[in-house]
């Protein structure tokens, strides 16, 4: 992989970390506002973490 293409799944881990974080966020807020977490902030977090997984195998392929 070229430098261009790793800068560009680096900063796609940036954007799933805040995804996550979001995610996590929303949930405290559902919590303890609503006393149910709802299914938004679960989804988010979970594409959040596979899109964080997905990007960090393909940046240790890179870079082998």
């Amino acid at each position: 992989m070229n430098k261009y293409t790793i800068q560009k799944l680096k900063t796609s881990r940036l954007l799933s970390t805040l995804i996550i974080l979001s995610g996590a966020l929303l949930m405290i807020y559902m919590i303890t506002i609503e006393d149910e977490p709802g299914a938004l902030p679960l989804l988010l977090i979970i594409s959040g973490a596979g899109w964080f997984i997905l990007n960090q195998v393909l940046i240790k392929k890179g870079l082998r």
